[in-house]
């Protein structure tokens, strides 16, 4: 936590910032370690202040008591942060976090914090966070645990004529079981041509002999995401599922075997995408490589075709090649992996060839 607000500090010195307001709950858990629902927190050069509500006194003197000076209001957070403020006379220019704060707040600004100069800023901790120490490492290789024996647990248990609701809820009851906090997205299981949507949401759909059936999901430990992605086949395979997974799975190892730290988000993506162009299935791939995964599920940095950030040396990212045919159905492999200038270190050791259940 010391190394993280050092680094922090940094970037408000260069910012040319004397404080900065933390609105966003993944950044204060990050930089406090507070896991709780309700909290703002001011950072400057010496000292980090946590306001939050009575319902987390004790947790939040557990959880961030060392890291920041805990300060609980009975109504309003913004008033323990204005009186935080008109204590600090070196205070003048504060940034606040313009990706995460909400306009009726942003009017309390305007109304109540008109003593201070305040300025918008975009990723200031996000960029931080992009790079995963020894410790946020160990809780994303153990959520991938979670995962991978979750999937382990479900797919004996795949029949034709069960719903995808129901194959989700097996997944999702595996994923508690063997130890995921929570589900840090919307599981999805999607069969048959609705594979090709690659969000779909589990529904009603029974799966018949010979669908494909996705399964996109993930565990969280300690805060931290997993993300996985595996396509099966429900039953024989027929030659054109083979072909379009044999290009899926291709483009996949050939990502995992080339990206590194050091390159840009659009050449990752450009590794990949050359493959499945190969196959005849660029056009089919509509979305990016990948994405940073850690305290959030969905962060920095991005691995696509617009993405011209350089990937940081530390960086736990998604590699997911995919190709959607409308009417026939869609392909993703999914695999979680640690960036550094030597290559991708595999998270996720789930079999990438095809899986017929039989």
């Amino acid at each position: 936590m010391e190394e993280r607000g050092q680094a922090l500090v940094e970037r408000l010195r260069q910012e040319y910032l004397d404080a900065l307001l933390v609105t966003s709950l993944p950044n204060v858990r990050y930089l406090t370690g507070f896991s709780g629902t309700n909290a703002i927190l001011l950072v400057t050069a010496t000292q980090r202040w946590l306001f939050t509500d009575f319902r987390y006194a004790d947790q939040a003197a557990a959880e961030a008591g060392a890291n920041a000076h805990v300060v609980i209001e009975a109504t309003s957070l913004w008033r323990g942060l204005w009186e935080t403020l008109r204590t600090l006379r070196s205070i003048h220019a504060v940034g606040f976090e313009s990706a995460h704060l909400v306009h009726r707040d942003f009017e309390r600004l305007l109304k109540d914090g008109t003593a201070w100069n305040w300025r918008p800023f975009v990723d200031l901790v996000e960029r931080l966070r992009e790079k995963k120490d020894p410790g946020e490492l160990d809780n994303i290789r153990e959520a991938a645990r979670v995962a991978q024996a979750a999937l382990a647990h479900t797919l004996p248990m795949v029949r034709p004529g069960m719903t995808e609701l129901q194959v989700a809820g097996i997944l999702e009851h595996a994923l508690r079981d063997h130890g995921s906090e929570e589900h840090p997205f919307t599981t999805i299981v999607a069969s048959g041509e609705r594979t090709a949507l690659p969000h779909a949401r589990a529904g009603s759909r029974a799966i018949a002999h010979g669908d494909l059936l996705l399964l996109d999901f993930g565990a969280t430990v300690s805060g931290y995401c997993s993300d996985v992605t595996r396509t099966v086949v429900v039953g024989q395979a027929d030659d054109r599922q083979r072909e379009v997974h044999a290009a899926v799975h291709a483009a996949n190892e050939a990502a995992r075997a080339r990206v590194r730290s050091g390159m840009t988000g659009k050449e990752a993506d450009a590794i990949a995408r050359g493959v499945l162009e190969r196959y005849g299935l660029s056009e089919a791939f509509g979305h990016g490589l990948g994405h940073g995964i850690g305290l959030e599920v969905h962060e920095g940095p991005r691995l696509s075709r617009m993405s011209e950030q350089v990937l940081p040396e530390g960086a736990v990212v998604t590699i997911e090649p995919g190709a959607y045919l409308s009417g026939w159905g869609g392909i993703r492999i999914e695999d979680n992996v640690r960036l550094s200038d030597a290559g991708a270190e595999l998270l996720t050791d789930l079999p990438r060839q095809l899986i017929e259940l039989t």
